[in-house]
Parts: C-alpha cells; structure tokens; sequence
C-alpha cells in the first residue's frame, strides 16, 4: 500500500526497531532515564537552544509551550490554519484558558506582521494580554524565509511578545534552505520538533526553550498526563533518526516535486508547481471526482484523504517507483472520465 495521507504513517525502520530494542531506560518523570536525556540535550544543542523536554505528541508539547507562555486568559495570535488554532481540538482554550487571535496566512505562509501589530492589545482592561505570536514552519509545506524569521523575531521583541515556533517539520525546513536547522531555531523562545512526521519515528515531540520556560512546560506536561516512566524506547527513536532520517529528508522533496510534475499534465487536475517546495502538494479536482478517485486509488494500493483540495505527502516509506504507480494510477481514472 502507498499511503499518501500524511507522513505520520511511516513505519520505523529495522535499524530504528533494533535501537529501540535495545535503548538503555529509566524513570522519565523523576528525569533519570538517560536516552530521553540525551535526546533532549541533543536537540537543544541542534537548534541553539538551553533545554529539552519530551513529549508524547506535537498536540501536548505546542498546548504545554503555550500554558509556558502565558497565563489564564491571556491572548496569543496565530495563523487561522496553524495547528494549534485549528486542528488541536481548542486545548488552548479547553485546557488551558487561553484566548486565541487568528489571523489569515499569507500566500508564503508568513503572518503580515502589520497585521499582526494591528491585533496586539493596549493595557486596557476591556482586553486580554497579548503575551505571544506563535509562526509554523513548515506551513502546508512553504518554508518561511529566514530574513522573514529575522524580521519576526525582531518584531516580536520590540513589542514585548515571546514567539514559538510549530516546527513539526523543521528539519524539511532546514534541508530545504541548505542550513542547519539552528539558522531556523535559533530566532524563537520556543520551538515544538516532531520525531513521528518525516523523521519517522512511531512517537514522539521534543519543546526546546530556555530553561525557565521548559521547567514551565514540564509542569504543564503533568498536568496534561505527558509524563512517561521508560520512555527512552522511544527517544531511542528519535536519536537514531537525527543521525540517519534528516538528510533523506531531500529524497521526499524531490519524489513530492516529480509527484507534482506528473500530476500537472493531467487534465482535470489543477496544481501549482511552485508551491511544492518540500514533502507536501495540494491539489484541486471537481467535486464529482472526490470519492471516485479515492476508491479508484484505493483499488490500486494506493490511500489518500478524499476530497476537492488533496494533500498528497511523500515520505520514507514511499520510493520514486511509488511516485510513478501513483501517476499512473491518477492517469488512469482521469483518462476514463
């Protein structure tokens, strides 16, 4: 089966297994199990940061930086499409009584940060603090410019907001710029780094900060029921893929773009080739072709999400031959319509 839903369906490999298996653990919660602490120090080291805490998910470690950030009823803007506004079940406010301020995504997927300066609150008590601005990077695939990220940062500072960073999938970033990962990283307060996605790992999501943030975000973890005893079976994982999973991560760039360039030459497909900058493509097809396609890909090995919009996302686990299948599986139906 080609799975092209997402790539948090990849498979951890033989070696990565065989890591695991053999992973040296102890009890995560009192901090004594030393393959989550040399995670945690490896990537706070990597990306220029003071510390490390491991998490379960994306979902709790981006929900845990948040109640780091700012208090009971404080406010933090956003992209109307970034994670945590919109696809984490409003844990931000369920959880941890925040407000969120949505604010459209740019075609690059930057925040206007004009935009953004017009949503900060005066200290007025009509208003709730705005306390942080929080960017994602990758955004639906685009990567953010670094001078934007300087430019960012810059803003943040002189309007006296911290800045996180969903960085579920920095590391397309930073292979996609050619830079080490820390020219992203080092600009935000905090930045939430998913093992699970394109490093194909089966569990895992490492906060880095400063250290009086991540000690915030460890008690926020608690209360959220983020603390797991031998969880170094699974940071096991997570080391094995920053030495073997991130260069690779090219070879998904590149089957995405030829993924890409053979879709575009089908009729009934509408794609925007320039967009396709990393692992992710978008493309639009008639509404009356929706669940059609996706039985007819189905049929032939191959899962997507149903839909007028697709996301198609490339991974470990599928080969440029699987790009080709897919072409031709598409090819196929179109040509019987």
């Amino acid at each position: 089966m080609i799975d092209l839903r997402s790539d948090t369906v990849t498979q951890p490999t033989r070696a990565m297994r065989a890591a695991m298996a053999a992973a040296e653990v102890g009890d995560d919660v009192f901090g004594d199990d030393p393959s989550v602490n040399r995670l945690q120090e490896k990537l706070a080291e990597m990306t220029g940061q003071e510390a490390g805490l491991f998490f379960p998910s994306g979902t709790q470690s981006n929900l845990a930086a948040l109640m780091a950030h700012c208090e009971r009823g404080e406010e933090f803007i956003i992209g109307s499409l970034g994670h945590s506004f919109k696809y984490e079940a409003g844990g931000a406010a369920v959880l941890g009584s925040l407000w969120p301020c949505p604010v459209e995504y740019e075609a690059n997927g930057t925040l206007d940060l004009n935009k953004v300066a017009a949503l900060i609150k005066p200290d007025d008590a009509h208003f709730p603090h705005t306390r942080l601005m929080v960017l994602e990077n990758t955004q639906n695939g685009r990567v953010l410019p670094l001078v934007y990220l300087q430019a960012a940062t810059e803003f943040a500072r002189h309007h006296g907001l911290n800045i996180h960073l969903d960085g579920a999938r920095v590391f397309n970033a930073s292979v996609k710029l050619g830079v080490p990962v820390r020219e992203i990283t080092q600009h935000f307060d905090s930045v939430s780094i998913c093992l699970s996605k394109g490093l194909g790992c089966p569990v895992g999501t490492v906060l880095v900060g400063k250290r009086e943030l991540i000690a915030k975000a460890q008690r926020a973890r608690k209360i959220l029921g983020g603390g797991m005893r031998q969880a170094g079976i699974l940071a096991a994982a997570g080391l094995y893929a920053l030495e073997h999973h991130v260069k690779r991560l090219a070879e998904d760039h590149a089957n995405a773009k030829k993924l890409a360039e053979g879709l575009v030459q089908i009729k009934g497909i509408q794609l925007d080739l320039a967009a396709v900058q990393t692992n992710m493509l978008f493309l639009e097809i008639q509404p009356q072709h929706a669940q059609p396609l996706a039985q007819h890909l189905k049929q032939a090995d191959i899962l997507i999400l149903p839909g007028v919009r697709l996301r198609l996302v490339t991974h470990l686990d599928v080969s440029a031959a699987d790009v080709g299948r897919v072409i031709t599986a598409f090819q196929g139906y179109f040509a019987s319509r």
